[in-house]
């Protein structure tokens, strides 16, 4: 528990503090609900500490994005980490924050505040950005080492927030794709709260994929076989690369899909080659490709994270386009490997109302933001508070239009 002797300081390279610190942070505590399972987590099956930790929050995955130079002040991710520690060094929680002069690579999109405040006379940015740079996955981001008291820990890391962005001269602090618990903490210390929408398959405890189809609608459940059959008729075959296997070869030919259609799809891809061979080499057991082959070259392929207790898809790219080849690679693939690794959940990336029709179903994202303007805070609580009533709107919507045969949960219910 934080105590007097404790400090809060701002690391600009999180590779100053210890992959062993900053994981003693992050690691899940047996109490904790963040990952949305009702397993304890000395039965989820996972080997290593290392693997009890957000893959994306974890040392690895951030000290990766910073040394390989995807997240640097040249590309306006500015590294302020906020510490909390004793006076002998102890650290007790800490948090990934980064000051930012534009609003690319977040999937929480701000763009429309940042140019009404500009017009207002303003001057939004430089703003504090708490978040896994160009990661729209859930998880905690108000770090805290397991045996302090995590209330009194997130309270001292969002006042550390406000009291930075203040030292910083921004205008607001973002926190994004929060865990419940964070963003309680934030949003009683003052942030306002915000909602959006993801699509996430949850695993009904089924032995493979047939037993997922089995809950289906008919009509569902015929068409993805009949996707599944369509996306490999052309001699493609399937090929789950993992640990060992990802290979510089894979990871080359996985560079060239990402490029190839990070480039359509977004103009200018975040992240560079360097980064994939950093985190092919320290956290391989936790990454999985989904690579397509078809006349001895690989043509597709999906990059996927394995946590605790759910797969994190993030993005896939493609040389040559078949016909619910993107579909079997990203989305039924996934099932696949969840259901065999016995993962809870299978989180697919931001937006895609195509997921819908494939058993992922809408799940309520969170965020919270600390505006330092008085007149422009009350502007955007207006405006969240709309948004908010709309997102729930939709989300109900959207469940009533998913593949489940109706008398589904009735089912589940019966002895």
């Amino acid at each position: 528990m934080p105590d007097d002797t404790f400090t809060l300081r701002v690391e600009s390279d999180i590779t100053a503090l210890s992959a062993t610190s900053w994981n003693a942070c992050a690691a899940l505590r047996s109490h904790d609900t963040s990952t949305n399972s009702s397993k304890p987590l000395k039965s989820m099956g996972v080997g290593d500490s290392g693997s009890l930790v957000n893959p994306f929050i974890a040392h690895e995955f951030l000290s990766a994005l910073e040394e390989s130079g995807c997240v640097s002040p040249e590309t306006g991710w500015l590294p302020q980490h906020l510490v909390l520690e004793r006076a002998d060094g102890t650290v007790l929680g800490v948090c990934p924050a980064y000051l930012k002069s534009h609003s690319r690579g977040e999937y929480v999109f701000d763009q429309g505040w940042a140019d009404a405040y500009e017009r207002a006379g303003g001057h939004y940015y430089p703003k504090l950005q708490v978040s896994v740079p160009f990661t729209p996955a859930t998880g905690p981001r108000l770090l805290v080492r397991e045996g302090q008291q995590p209330d009194t820990t997130r309270r001292a890391l969002a006042g550390g927030l406000v009291a930075l962005a203040r030292m910083r001269h921004a205008s607001s602090v973002h926190a994004t794709f929060l865990s419940d618990e964070d963003a309680q903490a934030l949003e009683n210390e003052g942030f306002l709260p915000r909602t959006d929408q993801q699509f996430h398959w949850h695993n009904r405890g089924y032995a493979d994929f047939e037993g997922f189809l089995g809950d289906l609608a008919s009509r569902k459940r015929k068409a993805i076989r009949r996707e599944r059959r369509e996306a490999l008729a052309e001699g493609i075959s399937i090929h789950w690369l993992t640990g060992s296997d990802l290979t510089e070869e894979a990871w080359d030919a996985f560079y060239g899909f990402y490029m190839e259609t990070g480039s359509r799809k977004w103009g200018r891809p975040y992240l560079n080659r360097r980064f994939y061979s950093l985190i092919g080499e320290r956290m391989a057991e936790r990454i999985l490709l989904v690579m397509a082959k078809r006349a001895g070259r690989w043509i597709a392929g999906a990059i996927n994270f394995i946590g605790p207790d759910a797969l994190y898809g993030r993005h896939w790219g493609a040389i040559e386009h078949h016909p619910f080849l993107h579909f079997e690679v990203c989305y039924h693939q996934a099932i696949d490997f969840a259901i065999a690794r016995r993962l809870g959940t299978v989180e697919a990336g931001a937006q895609g109302e195509h997921k819908l029709a494939r058993g992922y179903l809408p799940v309520t994202t969170r965020s919270a933001h600390y505006i330092a303007d008085p007149d422009f805070r009350a502007a955007v609580a207006t405006y969240l508070e709309r948004e908010r009533a709309y997102v729930a709107e939709t989300g109900e919507e959207l469940s009533e239009l998913g593949p489940f045969r109706r008398n589904l949960d009735a089912e589940a219910d019966e002895p």
